[in-house]
């Protein structure tokens, strides 16, 4: 018996308390965990630090909602950290990946080509920056900070 399986279709996007209908979105976790070495050799491991941020690719009426709540804000650049919501289900499979305080960075607010066809579409950056990072189905990525 075959089922159904997620793709980027089964996805859906809450940006704070916002759906917004996304194109492409990429989420990457660095990880500086390294082993540790004695005498050349490795032996153990080491904490490391860690980050993560992604891209979000929208079309206008993506881009709308954010300049709307841009400036709501005063400014782009005063636009409030939010937490990203990914959600997909297909058939009885789910996948849900948080990740928690995104600071948005524009860089490359126009790529336009004359000769094309396609949808005019924007790509926004952006940086996890609270210490909830991020979750993956429920379960927190980093391990709790001990006092």
């Amino acid at each position: 018996m075959t089922k159904q399986r997620i793709n980027g279709q089964s996805f859906d996007m809450d940006l704070g308390e916002t759906a917004v209908h996304v194109q492409k979105f990429t989420l990457d976790i660095t990880d500086n965990t390294t082993a540790a070495k004695r005498n050349g050799r490795p032996d153990g491991w080491l904490q490391g630090d860690v980050a993560a941020s992604g891209e979000m690719t929208i079309d206008r009426d993506g881009m709308r909602e954010l300049t709307s709540a841009a400036k709501s804000a005063g400014s782009w650049q005063q636009l409030p950290t939010f937490d990203i919501n990914s959600f997909a289900k297909a058939g009885d499979d789910e996948f849900k990946v948080e990740a928690f305080g995104c600071k948005i960075k524009l860089n490359k607010l126009l790529d336009v080509d004359k000769n094309s066809t396609d949808e005019t579409l924007f790509s926004v950056p952006f940086e996890v920056t609270s210490p909830d990072f991020v979750s993956i189905d429920g379960v927190p990525y980093l391990t709790p900070l001990e006092n």
